[in-house]
C-alpha cells in the first residue's frame, strides 16, 4: 500500500478558528427553528400569509441581497488580499464590506418605517415573524460590522495580524449574508 507523507505546510485547513464554526452552526441551528416554526404556520394560515407578504416590497428585497452578496465578495476579498501580505488592500476591501452592512441596515430600516407607517404591524402573523425574523438577522448584521471593525484594528496593527481572526470575521459575515439569503427567499419570494 502507497502512503504519501504530506508536509504539514501543503495540508489543507479549515479557515478561521474552530469556535467560530461552533458559533455559526448554532446560529445556523437556532435560525432553522425560526424558518420552521413560519413554515408550520404559513401552512396553516396560507391565505393570510400570502395576502400580507404581498406588501412587501421585493425590488427592495433583491436591492438588499445584491447590497449583502457583494459586501460578503469584498470580504472574501480581503482575506485573499491579507494572506498575499497586501494589508492596505484587505483594510479597504474591509471598509467597503462594511459599508454593503451599513447600506444594507439603511434600507431595511427605510422598509420597516414604511411598513409600519402603512399599518403592517406586528398584529398580523406575518409581518410579526417578518419582524422577529428581519430584527433577529439585523442584530447579526450589527455584530457583524463590529467584527469587521475588530479585523479593521487587527490588519491596521504590524505586530498582530492574525490570519485566523480575519478568516473567522469572515467567515461570520458569510453566515450572516447566507442567512439573509434565506430569508428573502421564504419571506419575499416563496409564494
Amino acid at each position: 500500500m502507497l502512503q504519501l507523507d504530506v508536509p504539514t505546510t501543503t495540508r489543507a485547513r479549515l479557515p478561521g478558528d474552530g469556535h467560530i464554526w461552533v458559533m455559526v452552526l448554532g446560529d445556523l441551528v437556532i435560525f432553522s427553528g425560526y424558518f420552521i416554526i413560519f413554515m408550520v404556520y404559513r401552512t396553516m394560515n396560507p391565505a393570510e400569509f400570502l395576502a400580507a407578504q404581498q406588501h412587501l416590497d421585493v425590488n427592495i428585497g433583491v436591492i438588499n441581497t445584491v447590497v449583502l452578496l457583494t459586501s460578503s465578495w469584498f470580504v472574501a476579498r480581503s482575506v485573499l488580499a491579507a494572506r498575499a501580505g497586501n494589508h492596505n488592500a484587505a483594510t479597504r476591501l474591509v471598509y467597503a464590506g462594511a459599508a454593503g452592512g451599513v447600506l444594507f441596515m439603511v434600507l431595511k430600516g427605510y422598509e420597516w418605517a414604511t411598513k409600519i407607517s402603512t399599518g403592517q404591524t406586528n398584529a398580523d402573523l406575518f409581518f410579526s415573524f417578518y419582524y422577529v425574523i428581519t430584527g433577529v438577522h439585523l442584530v447579526h448584521v450589527l455584530i457583524g460590522l463590529i467584527v469587521l471593525g475588530t479585523i479593521v484594528r487587527e490588519l491596521g496593527n504590524p505586530g498582530r495580524r492574525r490570519a485566523m481572526l480575519i478568516e473567522s470575521g469572515a467567515i461570520y459575515w458569510h453566515m450572516v449574508d447566507l442567512l439573509w439569503v434565506i430569508i428573502f427567499g421564504l419571506l419575499y419570494v416563496m409564494r
